[in-house]
């Protein structure tokens, strides 16, 4: 008897809180009736350790766009362009700068028997 009270009471709370006009659905841009807003940036470049990335975004309402790249080990530099509008999901842009380098390595020679 316990169990089937427990069940009911759990499954009263589920549909309450599915009908509840104050739950957000995936995607709403609002909190607390504003729409969202915002504009950041950061960025790494340790020369030492060849770390050079970064990434810059800004939002107004359903509206995003921004952008982020890194240093590749091959030389290049990647960079992505982005826009996401609405409903229309993560639009992206893809480009390369510089050439890429792959200098001659010397490997020590692999044997069986060595």
């Amino acid at each position: 008897m316990a169990s089937k009270l427990s069940l009911i009471l759990l499954l009263l709370g589920l549909s309450a809180t599915l009908a509840s006009p104050t739950a957000a659905s995936y995607g709403t841009s609002q909190q607390n009736g504003a729409p969202a807003n915002y504009n950041f940036n950061w960025a790494v470049n340790d020369a030492p350790s060849g770390n050079n990335y970064g990434q810059q975004e800004s939002r107004q309402g359903d509206n995003t766009q921004g952008s982020y790249y890194v240093h590749l080990p091959d030389g290049r530099l990647q960079r992505v362009d982005y826009t996401v509008s609405g409903d229309s999901g993560f639009v992206a842009q893809v480009t390369y700068e510089g050439q890429a380098q792959f200098p001659q390595q010397n490997r020590p020679q692999q044997g069986y028997g060595r």
